[in-house]
């Protein structure tokens, strides 16, 4: 309620004699919440509320500038006040991709994200965004068996399981960390893109790093949140690499090769995911992302059982999860 009262306090200072309404607007899996604020006109604006003890303000100012350099629709930042944390922001609306998708617009909208990804990939550059190293795949990797084994699964891995399966990451790592880099937003999905005008409104880009060129392209058609025929997605993926290759980006020369590095791209952004969604729900009380999890998992076994290196990691989510689980959202 405090913190509400400063919400209202500042916004008054930025609004200087108009009256508005404050209502929630979404939260996200950290500690970061965002409010709508509706003036007497109808227009409206957001809010970012992050405390400055869990949050810094100043990377999502940092990359906002990049990507807009760059042509992408991101929100415009009316006003800052990074010791209280607040940011003041143009509202992209609340039509994300996940309500907005459905079959019959679904080419015309992620030729719309693949756009915006090239324009972002496109001006990227080393030295300007923390780079995504061994160090930083690492850590997100040992949230798996930290998160997920241990806590959700309840599973106790022997010293050698353990061995195993720090073998396989580190020949995901490898893959990974051989690819072409670029700009990386890092949670680049249905729920962080916004059908808007022009489209799409790209939010959520404040851990962006300087990385794998697959990484984004993995968030987007291996969604967590929604799921789409792998035929589907697979002839998206080629029209990302032929344009890729036209517009002079990093792409493997030979598909077999780019198509193998999101694959390995994909299976160590799900690892994580998984041990991220069981920290939620154990560390955090946030049970939304449960439902998520087969989804991920189906996505996570589908490549370990293509690719002989990954048979090890096959072995113990099959162990974890012997049956495959009803997924929700699907098209």
């Amino acid at each position: 309620m405090e913190r509400l009262q400063q919400i209202h306090a500042w916004l008054e200072k930025c609004l200087p004699g108009k009256r508005f309404s404050l209502a929630p607007a979404s939260a996200d899996a950290s500690f970061r919440r965002y409010f709508r604020a509706t003036l007497e006109d109808g227009s409206t604006r957001i809010v970012m509320d992050a405390p400055p003890s869990h949050e810094d303000c100043r990377p999502y100012l940092h990359v906002a500038r990049l990507f807009h350099d760059a042509g992408v629709h991101v929100p415009e930042v009316f006003a800052e006040d990074l010791e209280q944390g607040f940011l003041l922001l143009s509202d992209l609306g609340g039509s994300t991709y996940l309500s907005a998708l459905t079959p019959a617009n679904a080419n015309e909208l992620y030729a719309d994200a693949l756009g915006a990804l090239a324009a972002i990939q496109r001006a990227s550059r080393p030295g300007v965004l923390p780079e995504y190293d061994r160090a930083l795949l690492l850590r997100e990797l040992m949230l798996f068996p930290e998160w997920y084994v241990a806590r959700h699964k309840g599973v106790s891995l022997s010293d050698a399981e353990m061995a195993e399966l720090l073998k396989v990451f580190e020949t995901i790592m490898a893959v990974n960390l051989a690819e072409p880099q670029v700009f990386v937003h890092r949670d680049y999905h249905c729920r962080n893109l916004m059908a808007s005008s022009p489209n799409p409104g790209v939010l959520d880009f404040q851990d962006a790093v300087y990385g794998p060129i697959t990484y984004d392209l993995a968030s987007l058609f291996k969604d967590a949140y929604i799921h789409w025929d792998e035929e589907q997605t697979l002839d998206w993926l080629v029209r990302y690499w032929e344009i890729g290759r036209q517009l002079g980006l990093p792409v493997r020369p030979d598909f077999n090769d780019f198509h193998r590095d999101y694959e390995f791209m994909g299976a160590q952004r799900h690892i994580k995911v998984l041990g991220i969604f069981a920290r939620l729900y154990h560390r955090d009380g946030k049970d939304g992302y449960l439902k998520d999890m087969p989804l991920v998992m189906l996505y996570l076994k589908a490549t370990c059982r293509r690719y002989r290196e990954l048979k090890p990691l096959l072995r113990l989510l099959e162990r974890l999860e012997p049956e495959e689980l009803q997924i929700g959202y699907t098209f």
